[in-house]
């Protein structure tokens, strides 16, 4: 099959590699059928190399058709539609059953200390082969996937995997009072659906914060109080103090993470890091690892005291410096952590059949063949070509 791998910093490629196989009774193969470039993905290509092996194949937002399942499969069909939760989760341990599916107590990686295995992202994760390809060998078939219907096109579901779980659960852990304010850092996918989630879900002022053109006019659309970090990355949070009665917004999500714009040196020491030996790379990120701290930063000065900060933006520093005296001081209230996607899909799945009150339809911005992928990831990383939302259709 046909499959994008990584190759080293900047450096995916579509070749050809072995097809899945079932290899447990309670596997299933799925035909992929369209899977998303994540915003996560853009730090395996820029950031994480030292915790990838060459040929490894990313993705982890497909969806797609099965084609053959295990002989234990009793609640899946060849011909079945389904979209793949992007955290590999049973869905009957003690943490699945508690609705935390990213802390799956059978796919932890314990050898290093990290939650639930997923999809096509490192070695910190598993290791898994992801979706980016042309199959996907999927477990716990009995569980893990999600049957959608037949009919609409894919883009009604295949946001299911991770961007619509991701920013409902962004909203839900943000716990913005009923007409009360929200800031949301970033305008990426995650940041534009936890916009339009919050609104949908009755906040009364959302504001957007980022600083590409594009980005910002999609969330003004919509209804978004837009914030251009360009005009005002020194007073942002003046800004914002000055549209909510000058204290500041009662939540404030952080969709940006690890790579922040506004943080020169910890960039510098991210990519000096990546020049390292693998071996040696790894053991500096996992133990003196650094993130871009500007996005939650700038959260922790907009939050209104005894507001709450919802981060749903990668981050991987060990060591990364916090203004604990500020945080405490304020009584801000923090949340965080991998979208748990099984236990929010039941609020989720009744928008997608009635009338599409969040846009999924027209959410991505280019649909690419997967042979198209490596010109894709590049375009995405530099936000280029009004780039915010890539399916690739294998």
């Amino acid at each position: 099959m046909r499959a994008l791998t990584w190759h080293g910093r900047r450096d995916v490629r579509v070749d050809t590699v072995p097809d899945p196989s079932i290899e447990e009774p309670t596997d299933a193969i799925v035909r992929i059928t369209s899977s998303g470039i994540c915003g996560s993905d853009l730090h395996l290509y820029e950031v994480l190399g030292p915790f990838l092996e060459e040929g490894d194949i990313l993705g982890h937002e497909p969806m797609g058709v099965v084609e053959t399942v295990g002989s234990q499969v009793t609640e899946l069909s060849a011909g079945d539609r389904v979209v793949v939760p992007f955290n590999i989760s049973c869905g009957t341990c003690y943490m699945c059953e508690a609705g935390l599916q990213s802390q799956c107590e059978t796919t932890q990686v314990r050898q290093r200390g990290m939650g639930a295995s997923l999809f096509g992202y490192t070695k910190l994760y598993g290791e898994v082969p992801g979706g980016q390809a042309e199959y996907l060998r999927v477990p716990f078939a009995n569980t893990l996937p999600i049957k959608v219907p037949e009919g609409p096109p894919d883009e009604r579901f295949v946001y299911l995997s991770d961007v619509l779980p991701t920013a409902w659960q962004a909203v839900e852990y943000a716990a913005v009072p009923p007409g009360g304010s929200l800031a949301v850092l970033g305008l990426g996918p995650i940041g534009d659906m936890a916009c339009r989630v919050a609104l949908h879900r009755g906040a009364g002022k959302v504001f957007g914060v980022d600083l590409v053109p594009e980005r910002l006019e999609r969330a003004a659309a919509r209804g978004v109080r837009v914030v251009d970090l360009r005009e005002h990355e020194s007073d942002v949070g003046d800004v914002i103090r000055e549209m909510t009665d000058g204290r500041g917004p009662d939540s404030v999500i952080d969709a940006v993470g690890l790579e922040a714009h506004g943080a020169p040196a910890a960039a510098l020491a991210q990519r000096l890091a990546g020049m390292l030996p693998g071996t040696m790379a790894e053991k500096v990120m996992t133990r003196a690892g650094v993130d871009r701290l500007a996005a939650l930063l700038t959260a922790i000065d907009v939050v209104r005291r005894g507001g709450t900060i919802s981060l749903s933006g990668v981050y991987g520093g060990m060591t990364d410096p916090l203004p604990l005296m500020t945080m405490f001081d304020k009584q801000i209230q923090l949340r965080m952590g991998q979208a748990n996607v099984r236990h929010w899909v039941d609020d989720i799945m009744p928008l997608l059949a009635d009338g599409d009150p969040l846009g999924v339809e027209g959410f991505a911005t280019h649909k690419v063949s997967l042979e198209d992928a490596p010109w894709a990831y590049r375009a995405f990383q530099a936000k280029e070509d009004g780039m915010v939302k890539v399916l690739l259709q294998p």
